[in-house]
Formats: C-alpha cells, sequence, structure tokens
C-alpha cells in the first residue's frame, strides 16, 4: 500500500468509524466490547483491498453485517452479556426517563437473538429497503418480512413498556444509538 492510500484509509478510519461503531454496537446487541472487535476485523479486512475499494464505507458495512451473519452460524455462541452499574449522579426527569428507556431498549435488545437483532439494526437503523437487507443476508425478502414481525413481536414482549410511549410522550427522542426499532401499542 503506498503513502497516498495509507493517508486515505487514515483519514476514512477517522471521519466514519464512530458511524460504523454504532451500527457495530447495534448489530452485537449492545457489547461495545464484541462491537469494537467486530469493527477491527472490518477494518483489517478492508485495508487489504483498499485501492480497489470503490465505495469504503458500503464495502465495510458490509463486511459488518457478513461478520456478524458468520457469528450466528457458530456451533457454540458467546452468550456473554455486559451489565454497568447506572451512574450516581442525578440527573433530570427528562434524561432519566431518556437514559431509562435506553437501557430498556438495550436490554430488550439483547435478548434479541443475533439474527433478530441484526435484520432490525438493518432495516430500522441503517434504514435499508428489505431487498438490500435479503441480498446483505443472503436470505429471501419473504425470510426479512418474517424475521421482522417476530423480532418486533418479541421486543414488544420483551420490554412492554416501550408500548407504553406513545410518539410525542418523550420531550426529547431516544438515542438512536439504542433505539432503532419503533415500537407501536
Amino acid at each position: 500500500m503506498d503513502a497516498e492510500a495509507q493517508e486515505s484509509f487514515r483519514e476514512f478510519v477517522a471521519n466514519r468509524s464512530s458511524a460504523l461503531l454504532k451500527t457495530a454496537v447495534l448489530l452485537s446487541g449492545g457489547d461495545r466490547h464484541a462491537a469494537e472487535d467486530l469493527l477491527q476485523n472490518a477494518l483489517v479486512k478492508a485495508v487489504g483491498r483498499w485501492n480497489r475499494i470503490d465505495e469504503p464505507e458500503a464495502y465495510v458495512r458490509q463486511i459488518l453485517y457478513r461478520q456478524q451473519v458468520s457469528r450466528w452460524r457458530l456451533k457454540w455462541p458467546r452468550r456473554e452479556l455486559s451489565v454497568a452499574e447506572p451512574p450516581e449522579a442525578s440527573l433530570g426527569a427528562d434524561a432519566q426517563s431518556a437514559a431509562e428507556l435506553r437501557m430498556v431498549m438495550r436490554g430488550a435488545l439483547a435478548r434479541l437473538t443475533a439474527r433478530q437483532r441484526t435484520v432490525l439494526v438493518l432495516r430500522y437503523f441503517e434504514d435499508l429497503p428489505e431487498a438490500d437487507v435479503a441480498r446483505l443476508l443472503g436470505c429471501s425478502v419473504g425470510t426479512v418480512r418474517s424475521t421482522t414481525h417476530r423480532s418486533l413481536a418479541r421486543l414488544r414482549a420483551l420490554a412492554p413498556e416501550l408500548a407504553e410511549l406513545g410518539p410525542g410522550d418523550a420531550e426529547q427522542p431516544p438515542s438512536r444509538d439504542f433505539s432503532p426499532v419503533e415500537v407501536r401499542p
């Protein structure tokens, strides 16, 4: 790799790694360490082909999705859940309710299967059409639809308190980092 390509790659990582990490966190069910590993592996794969990549972000995102699919297919998937203690500082009522909503959403997403979580992230966080999700995951559009339906139903069952919130109930919308799914009553 020549100096110009190295600089281009460094610039890409500096500019786009936070957005890619958000997607990786969602794909890994809120496990930041697993997300960092997922992103790092994707970037390592991309750097080897950097001179031949036309759309770097799309290429790296596709690697992220495919690596996540590969993790589903492991014979013995890792089932670790990191739980952090809530901060001791006092929060305002709005900030506290938004934080609680994010924690509930993160917990519910973590309890979905990797496949369910990935389909929801692609459909609602990445806002991809069903056909694109099916192409990325190597399945049919019908499988994406049925998985989306089952995933949303399970998410509603795991976190019924999310269904109680209407679209305008919270003054500040929850962070997109942990709420890629609109839950309707």
